[in-house]
């Protein structure tokens, strides 16, 4: 239970570290406008509450704790005398909200002077107005920095993504462009064939079971199985010695492609039952080149598909044609980002995906879950590449404590115990100049803490480093918590 309003002495106030300077006069307008008010353990303010009073701490014990999803979290306690909380940015007015950002609470009966905060604001403003200039340049010229540092992160990360996307892109694109080049070479060769063919002496029986042969080799070639290296060379030595044995010349080089199609020397016998022995070289020419347009339209094919997939998880990725806030699948934004990031992870380290596909659907801002996850993928190749390079990145989702669980694992060379309270400060990075900000964790902490509502927490030793996001199965409550700063002490 609190204690009422007590006598408000200008002598003690004006002992307080932030009073000291002050006038008698000025002291004394502070106690006629302002009390001293005793707490018992409890609550003083909570957070998200309008903030109406300006608290310096006489005695006692002061905890402040910030809401991180359905848990506070204690960010500072102290028992130094003269700290103060509250509505600090009451001087501001109206431009920014005017609510607590975080909530207090005294451990023990504590004394404390209370001062309205309009009263606050108008003392700042009236004696201190250089002051007053100087911390509003600061507070908005910082948050100002913040946005602009921030944007020229997400412009970094875009470039790199952009840089990854054009290489996977130019991949497919190539091949496709080589596969049409070879295969409008093989389509004439097939043309000339056919009229080779047409000019002999088949029959016109002949010639309908060709063409029917042609077209079930068409089809077979679809439905080709996977063989082993083993298996594979088998069958190519089977066939090639088939083609020798029938006077095909350089059976050698046709073999391979026959066996990529799934064609075996029992499916030769039945090419030759219906081909004279003389005409039999010819008509094994033209199902090659039949096989080889078959295999260059299935590359062109599925280099599109590439080309299609790739730019389906830009989008994804992106979400530029999609709400900012909606019901999102965890694993498609996680999905898109490796496939933007496939470039930058490289070949030399290891992808596992140890997804949960029992998880929910969650509402979330996707587009901004994707930066997470690319500012932690980003720091665990960077960790990998650091320690040697190669190693493997296990990225897994599942349910802790009520929450969708996303963790980032990686065997790189660990976070020092030295640097691990400063891992998540705006503009602290381990990395080469130019190569970092020091903002992607800090970007990512104020998304999924204070956008989301969630935690982000990490565990680490060399070898083993996990960065781990926990967020909400359902939509807060509250809205967004105001971005601003921290409150002394």
């Amino acid at each position: 239970m609190n204690g009422g309003p007590g006598p408000c002495s200008p002598q003690e106030i004006g002992s307080l570290f932030l009073f000291e300077r002050l006038t008698p006069e000025q002291l004394g307008r502070l106690c006629r406008e302002g009390r001293v008010e005793r707490f018992e353990p409890g609550a003083v303010y909570a957070e998200g509450e309008p903030a109406s009073c300006f608290y310096v701490m006489l005695e006692g014990t002061v905890v402040l704790s910030r809401r991180v999803g359905d848990q506070d979290v204690e960010v500072n306690r102290t028992s130094q005398r003269g700290v103060y909380a509250g509505a600090m940015q009451a001087y501001l007015g109206d431009r920014v909200p005017q609510v607590y950002t975080n909530t207090m609470r005294v451990t023990e009966p504590s004394r404390f002077f209370v001062l309205p905060a309009d009263t606050f604001a108008a003392v700042v403003q009236e004696w201190f107005p250089m002051a007053v200039h100087l911390l509003e340049g600061l507070f908005f010229g910082s948050k100002s920095t913040q946005r602009a540092v921030g944007q020229r992160e997400r412009l970094l990360a875009l470039g790199s993504l952009s840089a990854g996307l054009t290489h996977e892109l130019n991949n497919p694109a190539a091949a496709a462009v080589r596969a049409t080049a070879t295969l409008r070479e093989r389509v004439g060769r097939m043309r000339h064939k056919l009229r080779v063919i047409s000019s002999g002496t088949y029959e016109p029986e002949t010639l309908a079971q060709l063409i029917d042969i042609q077209e079930r080799t068409a089809e077979r070639v679809a439905k080709a199985p996977a063989l082993s290296p083993l298996e594979a060379a088998d069958r190519e030595d089977a066939l090639a010695d088939w083609l020798d044995d029938h006077g095909v010349e350089e059976g050698w080089r046709i073999a391979p492609t026959f066996v990529q199609a799934g064609l075996d020397p029992d499916w030769l016998d039945g090419v030759a039952a219906v081909v004279d022995e003389d005409l039999l070289p010819g008509a094994v020419g033209w199902l090659n080149y039949t096989v080889e347009t078959e295999l260059l339209m299935d590359e062109i094919e599925d280099a599109a598909k590439r080309i299609s997939h790739l730019v389906d998880a830009a989008k994804q990725y992106s979400q530029l044609d999609r709400a900012p806030y909606q019901v999102a699948d965890v694993h498609e934004l996680l999905d898109s980002t490796l496939v933007m990031l496939s470039g930058k992870i490289g070949q030399h380290i290891e992808v596992v995906r140890d997804y949960d596909r029992t998880l929910p659907r969650i509402p979330a801002y996707p587009a901004e879950l994707n930066q997470v996850w690319t500012n932690l993928v980003d720091n665990a190749v960077a960790a990998m590449d650091a320690a040697g390079g190669g190693g493997t990145l296990t990225v897994r989702t599942g349910r802790e404590a009520g929450r969708l669980l996303v963790e980032f694992r990686d065997t790189g060379t660990g976070i020092p115990d030295d640097i691990r309270d400063r891992v998540f400060d705006p503009f602290f990075t381990t990395k080469p100049v130019g190569e970092g900000t020091g903002l992607g964790l800090d970007i990512s902490w104020r998304i999924v803490v204070g956008k989301h509502h969630g935690v982000l927490r990490f565990e680490s030793e060399p070898g083993d480093t996990r960065f781990q996001v926990l967020l909400p199965l359902t939509a807060p409550s509250a809205a967004d918590s105001p971005d601003t700063p921290e409150e002394q002490p």
